[in-house]
């Protein structure tokens, strides 16, 4: 996910997103430990989603 499709996001949606993003970091992580996570690489990518939504959240609140 690139940051100019979070841009136009609303701070509702930001939080939704940011809260699936992080279930799907708790699933990764669970797969990783029980041996069937197949690309490992997904940990980082989403780990940097969060952390583009978590910026632009922050821009649009404060």
């Amino acid at each position: 996910m690139k940051a100019k499709e979070i841009v136009d996001f609303g701070v509702v949606e930001l939080q939704k997103k940011a809260q699936e993003l992080h279930q799907e970091l708790f699933n990764l992580r669970f797969q990783l430990h029980t041996g069937h996570l197949e690309n490992s690489s997904r940990i980082s990518k989403v780990r940097r989603d969060i952390a583009r939504v978590n910026t632009v959240l922050r821009q649009k609140q404060g």
